[in-house]
């Protein structure tokens, strides 16, 4: 398997909105990977593990979203940022059309960016963290953690959320904890991450989507048109396996598949049985 560094990968792109910086490898046909949210996360933290794999089939292009740290600060809804980041880094990079890969927030970008621009992409992978909670209370405990840590960001509330990520909680080691304080706890993307989880501002973005001009975004994924294939840990305490059961419905060309004692990180927990699952979805 290919191996890269964080340096060797790292590119920036210029931008109407910022710089967006991103980690390259490999060559082939484009694939985006697309991060999640949370305290310390980056593109590179989430999709280290699987970039020489992916690597030796594709150009691989792992995106940093605006406002967690890595790339500039759009000054918007994190989400919201993400979204547009999307569009810009495909228009400016010259991309036609890309195969996805979306990691919980970074999954429901990559179904945004493949319902308004279907002809761009030709197939989107999501790890957790779309639909909506039948079964279970909303929000979840993960949900209600990172709310906890960005009201009142420390070092244990920090590690708290870290072991609501996985299944094995020996995953949650003393690198982990210190590599993700190390960026939680800046000013500048904590600030961000408030845009988004604090108390306030979860709220407000509740009660927009319960308006009854703007559907959920749950209630639009019958709109998404190419090949998707849901992945998603079962013990997910983050996005609860029963969070998929409207997109595994509604999504006119959807496969699922659940990764055993595997909590939200798939990708990271389930590596092996994660890559192994989607090269032939992508390749097919």
């Amino acid at each position: 398997m290919l191996t890269f560094t964080h340096q060797d990968t790292l590119r920036e792109v210029s931008t109407p909105a910022g710089v967006l910086r991103y980690h390259e490898a490999g060559d082939g046909p484009p694939l985006l990977l697309l991060h999640g949210s949370g305290p310390g996360v980056t593109g590179w933290r989430n999709y280290r593990g699987n970039l020489g794999f992916f690597a030796e089939h594709f150009r691989c292009l792992v995106l940093e979203f605006p406002g967690f740290g890595v790339s500039d600060d759009f000054g918007g809804h994190p989400l919201l940022d993400a979204q547009r980041a999307v569009a810009e880094f495909t228009d400016t990079l010259g991309l036609d059309r890309v195969d996805i890969i979306g990691n919980s927030m970074g999954g429901g970008v990559g179904i945004s960016f493949a319902i308004n621009n279907p002809e761009r992409v030709g197939k989107l992978v999501t790890i957790g963290g779309i639909g909506t909670n039948i079964f279970s209370p909303g929000p979840s405990e993960g949900i209600r953690l990172l709310q906890e840590f960005t009201e009142n960001p420390t070092r244990e509330r920090l590690i708290e959320w870290l072991h609501a990520m996985v299944y094995d909680p020996a995953l949650v080691t003393e690198e982990l904890i210190e590599e993700r304080w190390a960026l939680a706890s800046d000013p500048a993307a904590l600030e961000s991450a408030r845009r988004m989880y604090g108390k306030a501002a979860f709220a407000a973005m509740m009660a927009m989507m319960r308006r009854a001009d703007v559907p959920m975004p749950w209630a639009v994924m019958h709109k998404l048109t190419v090949p998707t294939l849901l992945t998603w840990g079962r013990d997910d305490r983050v996005s609860p396996l029963d969070m998929a059961l409207i997109p595994m419905r509604t999504i006119p060309d959807a496969e699922f598949h659940v990764f055993p004692n595997c909590g939200h990180w798939v990708m990271i927990e389930a590596k092996a049985a994660f890559q192994r699952t989607v090269l032939p979805f992508l390749t097919g």
